[in-house]
C-alpha cells in the first residue's frame, strides 16, 4: 500500500436508473459533508424513466474543487450491464467495490477489489420485500463508509438530512448502511490508500443546493406572484422548489388564502403567454423552461420586446438540437436567447456562475424586467441547476423591488392626463407605463406588437417605425450599463486571458490553479450578462492572446464577442469548447492552452 491518500479522491457509483440510488449517493455526500470536507457531486442520469444505467460522480478534494474531475478513484460497481466499461475509467492503484458475482477473470490487476455479496446480504437482512431494492444501495453506502472511515455520527446526519420529511425512514436505512459497514469490517482488511479525516474551516458557513433551488427562492424573493410553467428537463424542479416554497412562505397563516398563482400549462407557448399577461396586468410573473422550450417562445418573446411587457424566463440549458440529450448540460443557448424572435430583436440576459449568483439573479431578474420593460433570460444549464454546490448561506435582500417608470394616479393628475405610453422623455430610451385598474381616465393605452407611434396608436410609418426601434435600441444601450458587469482576475498580469462564464467558472478557476503551479498563470475575466459590458473589449485589448471557454460546439459567446469587439482585436481570440454533455473538466482548458505553446513560462 502507498502513501496515504487523505481528502483527495473521486468517488464513482454505477448504477441503475429508478433503484433508489440518488437517495443513497445524496446520503453519502452529506455524510462527507458533515465531516467538513469539500464536496462536489455530479449526476449523470438517463433520459427515460427507469432502467438505464446512471452514473454519480462525488468529488472529495481539501481545496473545495467543484468542477467534474474525469479521474475516478473509488468505483462502486453496482450494474452488471456496464461493469467492464466502468472498470476501464478507474485510475491505478484506485478501489473497486462491486457486487461480489461480478467476474474479475481476465480484469485488471492494477485496482484493489472488494467483492461483496450485495444481492445476498440484502436478502438475507432486509425484510420488506418492497424496499430490499432500494435499500440494497444503502449497504454499498455502508462499505464505502467503511473503507474511507466515515465516523457513524456523520452517517446518521447524513441519513436524517435526507430524510427530514420521512423521519420513520431514518432507522431503517441506518440499519441497512449498517448491513454493509459491518460486512466491510468483518471481511475485509483495508488493502487501498484513501481514507477521510474530519476538516475545519473548509465548509464552515456553507450549504449544498441546488442551482435550480436557489434560483426558486431568488424569485420568491424577487417578489414574483405568478409562475406558469411546463414540465420539462431540467427545468422543472425549479418551479417545483418554487411550489414548496410557496406553500411555506406565500400562504397567509390565518385563512390558508395562497398568494401566489403557479399555473401548470398545456406547453411552454401557453405558459409564457400566461406570464406575459399577468406581467401586462401588474404581476411579476415568471415561466421557467429549457432549449425546446425556448424554441417554442420566439413569437412571445417578439411580442413582449415590441410591446414592451416585462417577464422573467429561465432557461435551464441542455443538449441540443431538437430532443437532443434531455438529460446533459450545455451552454448553447446563448445566442438564441439573446436574439430570439424574427426581426430586430435583442433581450437582456442573465449568466449566473455560481448557485448564489442563481439567487441573486432569479431575486434581481423581475427588478430589471420592469426597470427596462423587457423580458429578461436567466441561463442556468443542467450541471448548475440539478446538482448539489456548496454555496455560502443567501442574503436576504435589503433593498426594495424597482418597479421601474410606473404612473399611478397621482402622477397622472401632476401630468393633466398628458402622457405617451412609447415615449422616451428621459433621454435613455425607457417609456412610462400604467398598470390595469389605475383609477384614471388617462391611464389607458393599447398594448401593441404591431407598428405603433409614441402614443401606442396603430401606424406603419416608416419614419415613425424606425423612430421607434431606435428608442428600443437606446434602452438597450441604457441596459448594458446597468446590468452585472463582468468579474475580473487580472491579478497574473498576463498577456494570456480567459473569458468564461456561467457554470464553466468552476473548471476555470481550477484550471488556473493549476497553470499558476506550473509557472504559466493567466488572467480571468467572467461575463455575467448580455448584452456584453464594454469592459469585455477593454481585457481583450490588455491581452495578447484570450481564449474564450465555453460549453457549445459552435463557440456561441466566442462569436458574439468577436462581433463586438473592434476589427483590430478580433485576432486575438481562440475558441475552447466542451460539448459532449458531461461538465467540462479542467483539463479540457489546460489541455489545449498548454498544447497551444501560448503561455509563456
Amino acid at each position: 500500500m502507498t502513501e496515504p491518500i487523505v481528502n483527495n479522491l473521486t468517488i464513482q457509483a454505477a448504477t441503475v436508473n429508478g433503484s433508489g440510488s440518488q437517495t443513497a449517493n445524496l446520503v453519502l455526500t452529506r455524510a462527507i459533508f458533515h465531516m467538513g470536507i469539500p464536496v462536489a457531486p455530479k449526476n449523470v442520469f438517463p433520459s427515460n424513466i427507469e432502467g438505464l444505467p446512471t452514473w454519480y460522480q462525488l468529488r472529495i478534494t481539501p481545496q473545495g474543487y467543484m468542477a467534474r474531475s474525469d479521474r475516478v478513484d473509488i468505483l462502486v460497481a453496482f450494474n452488471a450491464a456496464t461493469w467492464r466499461e466502468d472498470l476501464k475509467t478507474v485510475r491505478p492503484g484506485g478501489v473497486v467495490i462491486h457486487e461480489e458475482s461480478y467476474s474479475t477473470a481476465d480484469a485488471r490487476t492494477d485496482v484493489v477489489y472488494y467483492p461483496v455479496p450485495f444481492a445476498k446480504l440484502a436478502k438475507a437482512k432486509i425484510a420488506s420485500d418492497t424496499l430490499r431494492k432500494q435499500l440494497a444501495n444503502m449497504i454499498y453506502v455502508g462499505v464505502v463508509a467503511g473503507v474511507l472511515g466515515i465516523p457513524w455520527e456523520s452517517l446518521e446526519h447524513g441519513v436524517k438530512r435526507q430524510f427530514l420529511a420521512k423521519p420513520k425512514a431514518v432507522q431503517v436505512n441506518l440499519d441497512a448502511i449498517k448491513v454493509g459497514l459491518d460486512h466491510y469490517q468483518d471481511t475485509f482488511s483495508k488493502q487501498d490508500a484513501y481514507r477521510l479525516e474530519p476538516m475545519t474551516g473548509a465548509v464552515e458557513g456553507k450549504v449544498l443546493v441546488e442551482g435550480n433551488q436557489a434560483a426558486a427562492l431568488g424569485a420568491l424573493m424577487g417578489g414574483v406572484t405568478v409562475a406558469a410553467w411546463y414540465p420539462i428537463t431540467p427545468s422543472s424542479s425549479l418551479c417545483e422548489y418554487l411550489i414548496a416554497y410557496s406553500d411555506r412562505f406565500r400562504t397567509d397563516p390565518k385563512t390558508g388564502e395562497k398568494r401566489i398563482a403557479v399555473v401548470q400549462a398545456e406547453d411552454e407557448l401557453a405558459a409564457v403567454g400566461m406570464a406575459i399577461g399577468a406581467s401586462w396586468a401588474g404581476a411579476r410573473a415568471m415561466t421557467s423552461t429549457s432549449g425546446p422550450g425556448i424554441s417554442l417562445m420566439a413569437e412571445f418573446a417578439g411580442l413582449a420586446y415590441y410591446a414592451e411587457v416585462p417577464v422573467v424566463i429561465f432557461d435551464i440549458q441542455r443538449i441540443g438540437p431538437s430532443t437532443g440529450l434531455p438529460t446533459r448540460t450545455s451552454q448553447g443557448d446563448i445566442s438564441f436567447a439573446y436574439t430570439i424572435s424574427h426581426g430586430d430583436t435583442k433581450h437582456l440576459v442573465l449568466l449566473p456562475g455560481s448557485v448564489e449568483e442563481c439567487y441573486e439573479f432569479g431575486r434581481d431578474a423581475f427588478d430589471y424586467a420592469d426597470r427596462f420593460q423587457t423580458p429578461v433570460f436567466v441561463l442556468s444549464d443542467l450541471d448548475l441547476g440539478m446538482n448539489l454546490w456548496m454555496t455560502p448561506a443567501f442574503k436576504y435582500p435589503e433593498k426594495p423591488f424597482d418597479r421601474g417608470k410606473v404612473l399611478n394616479k397621482e402622477d397622472l393628475d401632476r401630468l393633466s392626463g398628458e402622457w405617451a405610453r412609447y415615449q422616451d422623455v428621459d433621454g435613455d430610451g425607457v417609456a412610462y407605463r400604467t398598470l390595469p385598474g389605475t383609477d384614471h381616465p388617462a391611464a389607458g393605452y393599447f398594448t401593441r406588437g404591431s407598428g405603433h407611434d409614441e402614443h401606442a396608436r396603430y401606424t406603419e410609418g416608416a419614419d415613425t417605425y424606425a423612430r421607434n426601434m431606435d428608442r428600443l435600441n437606446r434602452k438597450f444601450e441604457t441596459a448594458r450599463k446597468a446590468l452585472p458587469a463582468p468579474v475580473a482576475d487580472e491579478s497574473a498580469k498576463s498577456s494570456v486571458g480567459l473569458i468564461a462564464y456561467g457554470s464553466t467558472d468552476a473548471a476555470v478557476r481550477e484550471a488556473r490553479e493549476r497553470l499558476d503551479a506550473a509557472g504559466r498563470s493567466v488572467d480571468y475575466l467572467r461575463i455575467r450578462a448580455l448584452p456584453l459590458s464594454a469592459d469585455v473589449a477593454g481585457f481583450v485589448e490588455r491581452h495578447e492572446t484570450v481564449y474564450v471557454v465555453e460549453q457549445n460546439r459552435d463557440g456561441q459567446m466566442f462569436d458574439l464577442i468577436r462581433l463586438s469587439l473592434p476589427a483590430e482585436l478580433v485576432g486575438r481570440l481562440r475558441s475552447v469548447r466542451h460539448y459532449n454533455g458531461q461538465p467540462i473538466p479542467a483539463e479540457a482548458i489546460t489541455e489545449p492552452l498548454l498544447q497551444s505553446e501560448a503561455i509563456p513560462v
